[in-house]
């Protein structure tokens, strides 16, 4: 199994285009040994000719442009992209399928709940549908594994996590079980394994299983601290709040990734404010004694024989 990591950032990129927090200021200024993100998003293969999208970022135009593996050179009009999973209904993972248009009708495996969010408060999947048949809804059901035809190969499961609803949807603070999962993507030949969850408010016992049982993590790193955004000045929003659980808590993600025994274990979604990005910080050290990795766009994962190229 392949993946690309088209963007490693959380919404808003990195740096964002409004922001003069410490990282953001640092990267245009030069001071910080760091590099630029585009807002999140991955693509996995299981014979990197084509290749399933997993989350639409806003920059997805941008994300194909930089990746050789998305575009198709021998056709006239084309895309190597064969179909879509979304893991949520927020918009930094599914505004991308507006620049997607031209390439319309596309096929979207989704939840109901999902699906509801996006033809409704925010409703792409109408807006869509006057462009050569727009999006079509393929539903996904929470731990009922699935296939897609480009790549028979992947078998993706779908797990619900605790976070939260976007603010457009009626279920915000109350979210349902399907309107956030993680996808565990298992190559049914090799039998290598991914859990990607770039959004996760709180590791339940259902989840800790999967956890356990997946060859890479690639999971949600937005915050080190949970009231981060209101330290920086750039926000009031805990990571809670967004449906965020922090790497640096008593009960936060590091220590969890500290007991798990992926061969790998990478960082996505992360924030502009989040210290990790500065690849000389104490924190950014304190992964790596850790043994956690963190992305950055254009990282390719390589679960057959275990290795990374830039």
């Amino acid at each position: 199994m392949l993946i690309k990591v088209l963007g490693s950032a959380a919404g808003g990129g990195f740096p964002q285009w409004n922001c003069n927090c410490h990282n953001c200021q640092g990267l245009r200024q030069g001071t910080l040994k760091s590099t630029a993100r585009t807002q999140s998003s991955i693509a996995v293969s299981d014979n990197g000719k084509e290749w399933v999208l997993c989350n639409a970022s806003p920059d997805i135009s941008h994300q194909i442009a930089a990746t050789p593996e998305m575009r198709t050179p021998d056709v006239l009009r084309g895309t190597a992209i064969g179909s879509i999973i979304l893991t949520d209904s927020q918009i930094d993972h599914c505004a991308g399928l507006l620049n997607l248009r031209e390439g319309c009708p596309h096929q979207v495996w989704c939840t109901p709940e999902v699906h509801a969010d996006l033809t409704s408060g925010f409703p792409i999947f109408t807006m869509l549908s006057h462009w050569n048949g727009g999006l079509t809804h393929h539903p996904i059901a929470p731990l009922e594994p699935f296939t897609v035809a480009v790549c028979p190969a992947l078998r993706f499961t779908a797990l619900p996590i605790l976070s939260n609803a976007p603010p457009y949807s009626p279920y915000r603070g109350n979210p349902l079980p399907g309107h956030n999962i993680a996808l565990f993507i298992e190559n049914i030949e090799s039998g290598k394994s991914l859990l990607y969850a770039p959004g996760l408010g709180e590791p339940d016992d259902a989840l800790l299983g999967w956890l356990h049982k997946a060859d890479c993590l690639l999971i949600d790193g937005t915050l080190w601290q949970d009231n981060e955004l209101a330290n920086t000045g750039v926000g009031r929003n805990t990571g809670k709040d967004m449906g965020h659980l922090a790497l640096a808590e008593e009960q936060g993600l590091v220590k969890l990734l500290s007991t798990l025994p992926a061969e790998r274990k990478i960082l996505i979604h992360i924030n502009n404010t989040n210290p990790i990005l500065d690849e000389d910080s104490a924190e950014r050290h304190a992964l790596t004694r850790e043994g956690i990795e963190v992305s950055w766009d254009g990282m390719t994962i390589n679960l057959q024989d275990n290795h990374h190229v830039s």
